[in-house]
């Protein structure tokens, strides 16, 4: 995430600001100009300002901004617990758009073709809900926008990491999968030799995933235990460790947050002084993992410092370098705007 300051006095305000704390400006964020700006007194906020906390201006008075159309269901009007974790999901999904657009990867939403991007947040208080993906639309149980909830599914099912935005970050590498390697395509013929044929029967992959679980060795070829199901959740996995890694970045970056690393010898190859103004667009994987490397070293104990778990609690194996390499030069070849 880039930093963003108050168009009239220019202090520091966040990705989320809807009023300068100094000088009491009102602001929103311009999905268009993906900047923050005064709140346009045309009345363009967004109509789910309120709803969704949202402070993305919209195209047009009393309409939805571009995210806020994206979704297609939530919690009807009747369903306060439901309604009452609708920001927090919202609020993920925007800055997951802001980073596919810094990335430059195309949405087209549900409204304008069948199979667009569109996301039902629903609440499994309701009905049964399960998160996932199917034809563009993301799903996303709500229950994983209320922290003590997701926290407690967490630790039944002993991941290290689980979060509304990271569900939204492997869902959408599902939907990008079909987009940047194509059935037919040589890039989907790359997918399969990197991450193995997607075309094996998923629901037998399911079921063998949650009988016997994964394999010994795979922190040696995976970068999750729950990559290991299927090639489509290979991807997903990666894919979701590859925005994690680039927002991140850029975030550093944008913070002038550089590494230098300690008066020590390590283990890896990663150089520990890379800087992630170097590791912005063109660079290769190798580059943004010396930047990443170091980052993740220093968060990890600073974590650890405040008795908390680590920031980043994965380790990538050259097979998960491998894939996110492929992930890399998948998404830096997306055609950008002229």
């Amino acid at each position: 995430m880039r930093v963003f300051a108050c168009p009239t006095c220019h202090r520091l305000v966040t990705f989320e600001s809807t009023r300068c704390l100094h000088c009491e400006t009102a602001l929103a964020f311009d999905p268009d100009a993906r900047e923050i700006v005064a709140r346009d007194a045309r009345g363009r906020s967004c109509a789910n300002d309120e709803l969704a906390a949202c402070n993305w201006l919209a195209p047009a008075a009393g309409a939805l901004c571009d995210a806020c159309a994206l979704t297609r269901t939530r919690p009807a009007d009747d369903d306060p617990a439901g309604l009452a974790v609708v920001p927090a999901a919202e609020a993920a999904k925007r800055r997951l758009l802001f980073e596919l657009a810094e990335l430059g990867l195309p949405v087209v939403s549900w409204r304008d073709r069948e199979g667009g991007l569109a996301f039902d947040f629903l609440s499994s208080e309701r009905e049964r809900v399960t998160t996932g993906h199917a034809d563009g639309v993301i799903v996303l149980d709500l229950a994983e926008a209320d922290s003590a909830r997701r926290e407690q599914r967490r630790a039944e099912l002993g991941e290290p990491y689980r979060t509304v935005l990271g569900h939204l970050r492997h869902e959408v590498g599902h939907y990008y999968q079909e987009i940047l390697a194509p059935q037919d395509s040589p890039q989907r013929d790359a997918c399969r030799k990197r991450f193995g044929d997607d075309r094996a029967d998923y629901q037998a992959a399911i079921d063998r995933h949650y009988e016997a679980g994964p394999p010994a060795d795979w922190p040696q070829r995976f970068v999750s235990a729950y990559a290991t199901m299927h090639p489509w959740e290979d991807w997903a996995e990666t894919f979701a460790h590859y925005l994690h890694i680039r927002d991140a970045l850029q975030t550093a970056s944008a913070h002038g947050l550089h590494v230098e690393g300690p008066d020590i010898a390590t283990t890896d190859a990663a150089p520990l002084s890379a800087d992630p103004v170097d590791a912005g667009d063109g660079a290769d994987l190798h580059t943004l993992l010396d930047a990443w490397l170091p980052l993740t070293y220093a968060l990890n104990a600073m974590n650890r410092s405040m008795g908390a778990s680590d920031l980043y609690p994965f380790v990538i194996s050259p097979a998960g370098e491998a894939k996110l390499a492929l992930v890399h030069e998948l998404v830096a070849g997306v055609p950008r705007p002229v």
